[in-house]
């Protein structure tokens, strides 16, 4: 079979690769607890893993995180590489990469993953530049081309976000990339599942890594648009930064926080942080208002599957409302403070504090809600 699929390859005028074979999945930890996008990358491996009839491997790299290898199995791994020294309590790109460099020379996994952090960018780089072979940067849609090419075919936004990019690697191997936060959906988290837990050594001591690090500087207070569960975004259809404002509190009363369509952060109107789209945020929140959004693809890309959009436009034939479960065509200088006020008054009702701690936006935050 394997002599049939090479000869398969040698048509396509593909270099044998036969000997690699699985999805690697790279699990990012900080202080003993995973990334989501980790356990979203497992959720897309495995439908890869399907489609090419292989394993679904994941590796684990820290100190006392082989908690973190047996959450790896629940969420789809059928394999789970675990490697625990006091070296990696804390990421450092050499002895993290030295571990991921020798473990794809012994597993030869034929597609290898990252989340697109700091940390993932970080680190897929450092291996890709030694393996050598190719690297796809943020991708948000991942699929592969069934035997016998295997070829990973990873998307992402290309020429100022008017066009998709399907980037390919053909002559070497692993084929990586690094995808997006919030794009993928993470396999519902089965605790019978079970899978086997290879313990794999590392390969630098502490006195050879040049790096030390003594202390994280936490910022506090950053947006988190990704790991949001309420989102309230505003686009040009708001007219200018004031109205920013009337959003913020919308999300205070819900416990959300605001986001921004690419015009409203080109226009200067809030930051960056906020914006929301191909090349700003992709979230997945449970509930996302959509207010003076257009509804152009690059914008949608980034929300659209959101468990339940609402959309404010005064334009009923706006696109954005082919996306939204609820529309409402209007003012919305009037529809959204009708909105907040309507849930303040439910959450007094019943007894929950609108503010609080747990229910509303931190200070910090709602300043940076606020327009610029």
């Amino acid at each position: 079979m394997a002599n049939e699929q090479s000869q398969e390859q040698a048509d396509t005028g593909m270099p044998d690769w036969s000997a690699y074979r699985g999805v690697l999945i790279v699990v990012e930890q900080r202080d003993g607890a995973a990334k989501k996008v980790s356990w979203q990358l497992l959720g897309e491996g495995k439908k890869l893993a399907a489609k090419l009839e292989a394993p679904l491997m994941a590796l684990v790299l820290g100190d006392d995180v082989a908690h973190l290898a047996e959450e790896a199995v629940h969420y789809g791994a059928d394999r789970v590489f675990l490697c625990e020294a006091p070296e990696l309590r804390t990421y450092r790109t050499r002895p993290y990469s030295r571990v991921c460099l020798k473990l794809i020379e012994e597993a030869k996994p034929e597609i290898v993953l990252f989340g697109a952090t700091a940390t993932g960018r970080d680190l897929a780089g450092a291996i890709a530049t030694h393996l050598p072979t190719g690297l796809t940067a943020d991708t948000t849609q991942l699929d592969v081309e069934p035997p016998p090419s295997r070829l990973l075919l990873a998307s992402r936004p290309a020429f100022s976000e008017k066009m998709m990019a399907t980037i390919l690697c053909k002559q070497y191997r692993p084929q990586m990339a690094t995808a997006r936060a919030g794009v993928f959906q993470a396999l519902p988290k089965d605790a019978a599942r079970e899978g086997e837990i290879v313990r794999i050594e590392a390969t630098m001591r502490e006195e050879e890594i040049a790096a030390q690090v003594l202390d994280f500087l936490r910022e506090t207070g950053k947006l988190n648009l990704e790991e949001s569960e309420i989102i309230v975004a505003g686009g040009r259809g708001l007219g200018g930064p004031d109205a920013f404002g009337l959003l913020a509190d919308l999300a205070d009363a819900l416990g959300g926080v605001v986001g921004a369509s690419r015009a409203a952060v080109d226009a200067g109107w809030i930051g960056h942080e906020h914006q929301v789209g191909q090349t700003g945020a992709t979230v997945r929140p449970k509930l996302y208002f959509a207010i003076g959004i257009s509804g152009a693809v690059q914008h949608t890309v980034g929300m659209s599957h959101a468990d339940v959009v609402v959309a404010i436009n005064k334009d009923e034939k706006a696109p954005i409302f082919q996306f939204a479960h609820y529309g409402i065509v209007g003012d919305l200088f009037k529809i959204v403070p009708a909105i907040a006020e309507e849930i303040r008054q439910r959450r007094t009702l019943f007894g929950i504090k609108v503010g609080s701690a747990e229910n509303s936006l931190s200070a910090d935050a709602l300043e940076r809600s606020e327009a610029k």
